[in-house]
């Protein structure tokens, strides 16, 4: 398992607040949250490839 590389994020009070509200919508914490859409948007944009096994849920992009 890779170790999670810690660091700080500064946002505006508004921005958060919303963060806090999505996360909770798709029952993910705020660190879930962001980590889903900073995964995604690499993915879109081809720069990340997702390694085998367990990945971050991304259910949102599965269709249903």
């Amino acid at each position: 398992m890779s170790k999670k590389k810690p660091f700080v994020l500064r946002l505006q009070p508004e921005m958060m607040e919303a963060l806090e509200k999505w996360a909770a919508d798709e029952f993910r914490s705020v660190n879930g949250q962001l980590e889903w859409l900073i995964q995604r948007a690499l993915k879109d944009t081809g720069r990340y490839k997702p390694p085998k096994g367990p990945a971050v849920d991304d259910t949102d992009t599965k269709k249903q």
